[in-house]
């Protein structure tokens, strides 16, 4: 299992545009992927359950991958959120 920890830097959080990104960029890979936020844990390739979380800025979360493919999982999400403007 592989797991990183990021901090949301972007004013807006994770709202719907980027939450669709991630959640599209996930579904790439085989592994299971979960996003964790305050105690609360969901798919990351579902986009109700990342929007359920109501991730805002300065939030801790952890995103953490299981399976064949979980370092590229891992790397390429750490992508998505550089790419997004959501973390430095």
């Amino acid at each position: 299992m592989e797991k990183s920890q990021f901090k949301i830097v972007s004013a807006t959080g994770i709202h719907a545009r980027p939450a669709t990104l991630l959640v599209q960029t996930a579904s790439k890979f085989k592994s299971e992927l979960s996003l964790t936020y305050q105690d609360k844990s969901v798919d990351l390739k579902s986009i109700m359950g990342v929007m359920s979380l109501g991730v805002g800025q300065n939030a801790d979360i952890i995103v953490s991958a299981e399976g064949d493919d979980e370092k590229d999982a891992i790397n390429a999400i750490s992508e998505s959120f550089k790419k997004e403007g959501l973390i430095d």
